[in-house]
């Protein structure tokens, strides 16, 4: 494995560093009451990456059992103990702990605790996910098919 391709030449560098404070507010709550940070979308990094903190009640459940096929996600927990689905079985993941999910890894996370949990959402490259969890709170009210548009437009492949 080497460096990627130089994408910068410039001779001294340039101020382009950004910086979101803890302070700022949540971008997103849903019905539930999870708390989604945008700290990094693809449209921010160039399609890089999306970086998104999730902060969760307790019990707020989460999402099944899936995969992608474009996109990595990963997982690290900031806090409480979230499960997390790694493909094979659900296990319990506390602060520091951490899942990488290649592209077509099935996986899954969730609250089932009687505390608050908070983690990192990791998605490579940059997809804009926040199209996808902004639809989360309406995807109740659609019908059957409409549903899953809505999940194969965000990559989301359930396993029933």
């Amino acid at each position: 494995m080497s460096y990627p391709e130089i994408r910068y030449d410039g001779e001294s560098g340039e101020v382009t560093a950004w910086m979101r404070p803890a302070s700022t507010p949540a971008d997103l709550t849903s019905k539930a009451g999870t708390k989604f940070g945008y700290l990094a979308t693809g449209a921010d990094t160039g399609g890089d990456f999306g970086l998104y903190r999730l902060d969760m009640l307790p019990r707020a459940g989460g999402a099944s059992d899936h995969f992608h096929r474009t996109i990595t996600e990963s997982f690290f927990i900031l806090s409480g103990t979230m499960k997390l689905f790694n493909g094979d079985k659900w296990v319990d993941a506390r602060e520091g702990d951490f899942l990488h999910v290649p592209p077509g890894g099935r996986h899954g996370f969730r609250n089932e605790s009687d505390e608050p949990a908070s983690m990192l959402l990791l998605f490579t490259p940059g997809a804009p996910r926040e199209a996808y969890f902004e639809g989360l709170k309406t995807v109740s009210g659609l019908s059957d098919q409409e549903r899953l548009e809505f999940f194969l437009q965000h990559d989301n492949h359930f396993v029933d």
